[in-house]
């Protein structure tokens, strides 16, 4: 299979993943029909040799595997930025992600959100893990720009809810009931970095643990 191999290493540097994996997807593909077709159209008075079977079979596997290998090699280096190292250097410094979920501690959880231009309303709604609205309030804070949110874990019904992670939800609208395009997310200070149980670098901001992919903006 030494066309496989050459097909990922001599790629442009730019391309190496994308045109490797085209590269070994083709060959997989093509070797495929081939072997079908032969399977196929062989003559039923002389069926393919036993030996020459084998070395086809082993032959698949090879492209198979190479296919897996490439796909396996795409992942590492998508997650090569999200590091530990990279998390650690992150202790201290404030951040700014595009996580909404925030965990309720003490009382309270802390998000911001951007609305990306004037509303004629806003409307902030609180949910559970389960999707449950628990809270909703609608600001009176319109203008267009940043702006931060902090729910001291009452619902509207006004039962206390315990500590957990909560999710925020921001829906804008303009003067003609257009929807306005709004992000939100989790602002704080980085506090410590570890790796979940499916190895995702995380980070705690302020109290909530935060995917490190989730990072937008650090000062």
């Amino acid at each position: 299979m030494t066309s496989v191999t050459s097909s990922t290493a001599t790629t442009g540097t730019g391309s190496t993943g994308s045109t490797g994996g085209n590269g070994i997807t083709a060959d997989y593909n093509t070797f495929l029909n081939l072997l079908t077709a032969q399977i196929q159209n062989q003559d039923p008075l002389s069926p393919m040799d036993t030996t020459q079977w084998t070395q086809q079979l082993v032959q698949y596997s090879q492209v198979e595997q190479a296919l897996k290998t490439n796909g396996y090699l795409a992942t590492i280096a998508a997650n090569s930025g999200n590091t530990m190292s990279n998390a650690v250097s992150y202790i201290g410094k404030t951040v700014q992600t595009s996580d909404s979920t925030a965990t309720l501690n003490n009382g309270s959880a802390n998000w911001n959100y951007h609305v990306a231009d004037d509303a004629a309303s806003v409307t902030l709604k609180v949910t559970d893990s389960k999707g449950n609205v628990l809270y909703t309030e609608t600001s009176s804070d319109v203008s267009s720009g940043d702006h931060s949110f902090n729910w001291d874990g009452k619902t509207s019904a006004g039962k206390t809810e315990t500590s957990g992670d909560y999710t925020l939800t921001v829906t804008a609208k303009d003067s003609n009931g257009n929807a306005v395009t709004t992000t939100s997310g989790v602002t704080g200070t980085v506090n410590s970095a570890s790796t979940a149980s499916d190895g995702t670098v995380q980070i705690d901001v302020s109290g909530t643990t935060v995917p490190l992919s989730k990072v937008t903006k650090v000062s």
